[in-house]
């Protein structure tokens, strides 16, 4: 099932994507979902980030390769940062490169999952049980902040630096999936999740072991390989089989 947050003129609301079109649900998509009868040909509506969490919660070197292309070693336990609510956007949404306070901003796929229900301290066998579904994210990152400040919070944190979407996929195995990042077409990075050094349930293990994560909350698993530069004007894509494709455009920020 693919839940989708999306907007009308009429105002915004979560449903359940189908084929090419959109069967509208009442409020929230967490627990049984009540549909309102109400369905739209999905090209009438706009696809927004299909959650606005309270956190989003990323690792850091998830992919030995990457974290070999960073300059370091696997790391033995993940590396965890935050990312503000208010850097979500959803497809087709602009990336704002913030030229006055960076000279390099590169683009990061990864597979995100999104948390259903309330939870804490969650043993990683059962961490299915906690999980809405996944969906195509970008890490997105002023490199050469990230570089000066020594920590990751100001490169990571600009408002529309961490694109979701386009929905969220609740059946799907994470395991092993194939992932790409495209730029004007072109492709950046090709992995597999497979390739995650922590998967996700430990993942979830892992951090509801430090804080407790809310219905919507977001984690980002880590990007593979093949990290690089974005200029205004690009448009990239993330790509995850059996999930879907997330396309937003660089712009100047103003």
């Amino acid at each position: 099932m693919r839940i989708a947050r999306f907007a009308t003129d009429e105002g915004m609301s979560f449903g359940v994507v189908e084929e090419n079109t959109v069967a509208a649900i009442a409020a929230h998509p967490f627990g049984d979902l009540t549909f309102t009868g109400q369905r739209l040909p999905l090209a009438d509506v706009r696809l927004l980030a299909p959650i606005l969490p309270s956190k989003v919660i990323a690792i850091g070197k998830n992919y030995a390769d990457h974290a070999r292309e960073m300059g370091g070693e696997p790391p033995a336990e993940p590396v965890l940062f935050a990312k503000p609510s208010t850097a979500v956007i959803g497809p087709g949404e602009a990336v704002a490169y913030p030229r006055k306070l960076s000279e390099r901003v590169d683009y990061e796929g990864e597979l995100a999952l999104v948390i259903g229900r309330m939870c804490r301290e969650v043993p990683a066998s059962r961490a299915a049980d906690v999980i809405l579904g996944y969906t195509c994210a970008n890490d997105v990152t002023a490199r050469d902040l990230q570089k000066k400040d020594g920590q990751w919070t100001r490169a990571k944190g600009f408002d529309t630096f961490c694109p979701l979407g386009p929905w969220i996929e609740t059946e799907v195995d994470p395991a092993d999936l194939a992932i790409s990042t495209t730029v004007n077409g072109e492709v950046r990075q090709d992995a597999r999740t497979s390739q995650l050094l922590h998967a996700v349930p430990d993942l979830v293990a892992y951090v509801s072991q430090v804080m407790t994560l809310l219905p919507g909350d977001v984690i980002l698993t880590g990007t593979p390989a093949g990290v690089g530069p974005l200029e205004i004007g690009d448009e990239v894509t993330v790509t995850i089989e059996n999930v879907g494709s997330l396309t937003n455009r660089v712009v100047e920020r103003e």
